[in-house]
């Protein structure tokens, strides 16, 4: 017996639990939040529905109605109206929530117009009892034309149920829940003449929403059928007026909601969290409180990471057999990788305390704080989502605005959002404040080293505001916009959630970056090893005959370490880097530092691998110092520690203001769709960067 093989689509307005539903479905780890705006492209799965039968669900973006006003938005209406797309689902699955089901059956009686089978899911059934209410299934699935799975993805209820429905699907009827074109017979009467093998609100939505997959005569179309723009808006409030009626009517007889029963906790912590003054000190106060756990809590696994590659790096060189390969693997790869490793302690706390921050319910609530402060500099809060993923990384964080309607507010969101501190970043300033920032604490609890990542975090933010004023003024676009949030229950945040978020990004961090780094280090082992000319090859003779001309008498063991080092510096990576280094010499760094800085162009934290690989060709005196020790014991020919105070600063602020990424280069010509603005992004990021290092290290220095 062939298989058979399914197309769902999953669909919900943002923050009903669809990702989750879509995650206990097929199996995946799609990341899951608490606040609108995660979903901005469509993520497939398979999911095994019976022996004979598996179902490819398709999760699109969140989405209100079917009246798009967003780039994510429209995804769904793309899908929808074409069926010539591969994926055009067989089947709808509408993911609600049990508390603002109103709300969320908008969107389903817009799908239930385009006649293809349409399940409801109503999702967190869980908080029935605690908030009061009761459905009645039975009277809801007659009105509304359909089945219903009550579910909870949070406690995997209802799921087996959604796949027994979904293998159903044929059963499902087909016909609207209402009659949504008697909002204007007349008209809608004349589009089911003209176009008698077209469903009519397919039709509706073609005229309104400026697309066409229904092969049509658009010329005919906008001469007999399209009105003016503000006719058009006012038959589209006419319709949700109506949808609502409908809504209103069946819930007045199908829910029943016991409000002695709800709980009024969610307003008085609104009023605390949302306050004027007091949301901004919490806020505060809790982005104090990651920054200092970021740091006490990973030091003890990052030291033991530090110590177990070191001593990696020399167990490989002393058993394996003597030869480029072993040279490679212990002066190249190893401390490569370990350069990376070493920070997963770091970067897993902080995506652990953004996922209790999304999942809890909290993340709205900033968004709807900072919308007060956004609109002042040319953003809306809805920016404030893009801004704070990007404490992640940039690329899905510039993605993510995709859900700001505005196209002024959303370029300007694309265009600041790479100042803010990415984890790729995490690993440049952890060593770096380790190193210059002394590992002390104020009035006890107050940590030196910990308080220095948070003002870094805060001056990328700053950045990425006054960047966002100074284009607000300077763009010339004209457009309107306006913002609206929701306000989510809170939560307890789930840890299976959580942690999958934080396993899965952390992972993808290491992977990602692993693959960079692997590739780098086996090019700058290379480089530093090998070299051109005289210099290079009779290196042990020069140095002998340096010491053997010395009139002071030189200690045998360092014979090593020096010849090692002026290898180092007539290698090709040496040649390289001594050609750059008068540009950033004024910024207080040597060549290897520069070396670093441009190989760290494919990823910022690539900077402390080829620090770390670099240090290891150059430096045969203690071969099992860890990359951190390597660090602070490297020196100038005049004695002077290469990272003291003014260069570790100079170098925290230019990693804090410079586009160090060529992905987000790539993803930000993407959501443009031209050059010009990454271009653009790139030189002024670059030039912030030197400037205010420049100026860092000479006050300094």
């Amino acid at each position: 017996m062939a298989e058979e093989h399914i197309k769902v689509a999953l669909i919900g307005n943002p923050n009903t639990g669809k990702t989750s539903v879509f995650n206990q479905l097929t199996g995946l780890k799609q990341q899951v939040g608490n606040y609108p705006g995660i979903t901005v492209e469509k993520k497939m799965g398979t999911c095994r529905l019976d022996d004979h039968t598996k179902a490819t669900i398709i999760d699109l973006p969140g989405t209100y109605s079917l009246n798009a006003s967003s780039i994510d938005e429209n995804v769904v209406i793309e899908l929808m109206l074409n069926r010539k797309d591969e994926n055009f689902p067989d089947v709808v699955v509408v993911v609600t929530e049990v508390e603002n089901l109103k709300r969320n059956l908008l969107l389903f009686t817009q799908i239930k117009d385009l006649e293809i089978p349409t399940l409801l899911v109503i999702n967190m059934s869980d908080r029935m009892k605690l908030k009061g209410i009761e459905l009645d299934i039975p009277y809801l699935e007659n009105q509304l034309k359909t089945k219903i799975a009550l579910t909870s993805s949070r406690k995997n209820i209802g799921i087996d149920e959604i796949k027994k429905l979904i293998l159903d699907y044929r059963s499902l009827p087909t016909d609207p829940c209402l009659n949504a074109s008697s909002i204007d017979p007349e008209y809608f009467d004349k589009l089911r003449k003209a176009f008698p093998n077209q469903l009519v609100y397919k039709l509706w939505l073609v005229i309104t929403q400026d697309v066409n997959f229904l092969n049509l005569d658009r010329n005919e179309m906008k001469s007999s059928f399209t009105k003016s723009h503000s006719e058009l808006r006012r038959l589209q409030q006419k319709e949700t007026i109506k949808r609502y009626q409908f809504i209103n009517d069946t819930l007045k007889v199908g829910q029943t909601i016991d409000r002695s029963k709800a709980s009024d906790i969610r307003a008085k912590l609104d009023r605390v969290l949302t306050h004027k003054i007091f949301g901004y000190l919490i806020f505060f106060v809790v982005l104090f409180g990651i920054f200092q756990s970021i740091f006490d809590w990973s030091s003890v696994p990052m030291d033991f990471i530090d110590e177990k590659f070191a001593q990696l790096s020399v167990y490989a060189a002393s058993h394996l057999p003597a030869g480029e390969l072993t040279n490679l693997i212990a002066e190249g790869l190893i401390p490569g990788i370990g350069g990376i490793l070493i920070f997963i302690p770091q970067i897993a706390f902080l995506f652990l305390f953004i996922s209790v921050l999304e999942e809890s319910g909290y993340m709205s609530r900033v968004v709807f704080l900072m919308d007060k402060i956004m609109r002042r500099f040319g953003l809306s809060g809805k920016s404030v989502v893009p801004l704070i993923s990007g404490t992640a990384c940039a690329i899905p964080a510039i993605m993510g605005a995709r859900n700001i309607e505005n196209w002024k507010e959303r370029l300007i969101t694309i265009l600041v959002t790479p100042f803010i501190t990415c984890s790729a970043r995490l690993p440049v300033y952890a060593i770096l404040i380790s190193l210059i920032i002394p590992e002390k604490h104020v009035l006890g609890f107050i940590s030196l080293q910990g308080l220095t990542l948070m003002v870094l975090y805060l001056l990328g933010f700053g950045m990425a505001i006054l960047c966002a004023y100074i284009l607000h003024k300077m763009l010339e676009i004209k457009s309107k916009s306006y913002f609206v949030v929701e306000m989510p229950s809170y939560k307890i945040p789930m840890l299976k959630n959580v942690g999958i978020n934080v396993v899965e990004k952390t992972k993808s961090f290491v992977f990602g970056a692993g693959k960079i780094i692997m590739a780098l280090s086996i090019i700058l082992w290379f480089m530093g090893s090998h070299g051109p000319g005289d210099d290079f090859k009779n290196a042990e003779k020069i140095i002998e005959q340096k010491v053997y001309q010395s009139s002071v008498p030189i200690n045998p063991s360092v014979i090593p370490n020096w010849t090692a080092e002026y290898k180092l510096e007539h290698s090709y990576i040496g040649i390289a880097g001594k050609f750059i280094e008068p540009v950033i010499r004024p910024l207080g760094y040597d060549w290897k530092i520069g070396v670093a800085i441009v190989s760290s162009f494919a990823a910022r934290e690539v900077f402390v691998g080829t620090l770390a690989t670099i240090y290891k060709v150059g430096d045969k005196s203690d071969e099992e110092a860890t990359i951190k020790e390597q660090m602070r014991h490297e020196i100038h020919a005049d004695g002077s520690p290469v990272f003291n105070f003014a260069s570790g600063t100079s170098l925290l602020l230019f990693y804090a203001f410079a586009m160090q990424c060529i992905s987000t280069l790539a993803i930000v010509k993407k959501e443009t769709n031209s050059w010009k603005w990454p271009v653009i992004q790139l030189v002024f990021m670059s030039g912030v960067a030197y400037i205010t290092a420049l100026l860092a290290f000479q006050f300094l220095k």
